[in-house]
């Protein structure tokens, strides 16, 4: 069985059920944010499938990723917590949280592609379940946002591939439902409020923070000034922190990112 659910859906371009500048600073790293978020989806979530995953072994995916976390990742993490919460107080174990390794990476934003853009990008990619572990498992694929639905097509290309059998919801935050709305729409949401050089060193900076893909993949991407900017008004173990995530995902072997990951390592 495949099943959805969303909590908040988007039909047009002006009016939202959710505030656009939390969305932003959540997609680049603010986990308090992101812990708001999780409560908000849980509560959703739970008035409607209550009573359908008492007893269930339960896995909790967030979108695949390969060693740099994604902002869905914190989100995942929070709503696990929640829901462990739940099942403690009706006797039931805990979730696991389950992953989709990825091997490869890549330096286009994501939000500017259409769905076949999409699609075709992630097609070159290659991905890994564990299929014996999650058979006749419960396991939840948890996303900030549908879009296209290009990361739920890969997830069910992924499970059919790997003829994996169980029960499989997908979970959004929210998600776009007027299929005339242009894809693009996702990065008025990423932009809203992280939209400088400035706006992301204050986000930096602050408590709560935590690096994800975007803001790593964010920063490499930054011309000369900006770069600059940015290493030289951020906390120095942050700097340190991102330079050894960044090369955990093998970003020095990309060509568009050596030149940034240098400076970060040996200074301008």
């Amino acid at each position: 069985m495949v099943d959805r659910y969303s909590l908040h859906k988007i039909d047009n371009e002006v009016t939202f059920t959710f505030s656009p500048s939390d969305y932003s600073v959540f997609k680049f790293g603010n986990t308090n944010v992101a812990e708001q978020f999780a409560k908000e989806l849980f509560q959703g979530f739970i008035e409607e499938y209550a009573d359908s995953i008492l007893g269930e072994d339960i896995y909790i995916f967030p979108s695949p990723y390969m060693s740099i976390p994604t902002a869905s990742n914190y989100l995942c993490y929070y709503f696990k917590v929640e829901l462990d919460r739940f099942l403690f107080l009706r006797g039931s174990g805990s979730s696991k949280l389950g992953k989709i390794h990825r091997k490869q990476t890549y330096t286009i934003d994501y939000g500017n592609l259409s769905f076949e853009d999409r699609k075709n990008l992630i097609a070159n990619d290659t991905y890994y379940i564990d299929k014996e572990l999650l058979k006749n498992k419960l396991c939840i694929f948890l996303d900030d946002i549908k879009i296209t639905g290009s990361h739920e097509y890969t997830v069910k290309k992924i499970l059919n591939e790997y003829k994996v059998e169980g029960t499989f919801l997908f979970l959004y935050y929210a998600e776009v439902i007027n299929t005339n709305l242009d894809p693009r729409i996702e990065n008025f949401f990423n932009y809203y409020t992280i939209n400088s050089a400035e706006s992301l060193v204050n986000l930096i900076n602050s408590d709560g923070f935590r690096f994800n893909t975007r803001v790593i993949k964010y920063i490499l991407n930054l011309d000369y000034n900006q770069f600059n900017y940015v290493v030289n008004h951020i906390r120095e173990d942050r700097k340190a922190k991102m330079f050894d995530l960044a090369i955990s995902n093998d970003y020095h072997l990309l060509e568009e990112y050596q030149i940034n990951l240098k400076k970060l390592y040996y200074g301008n």
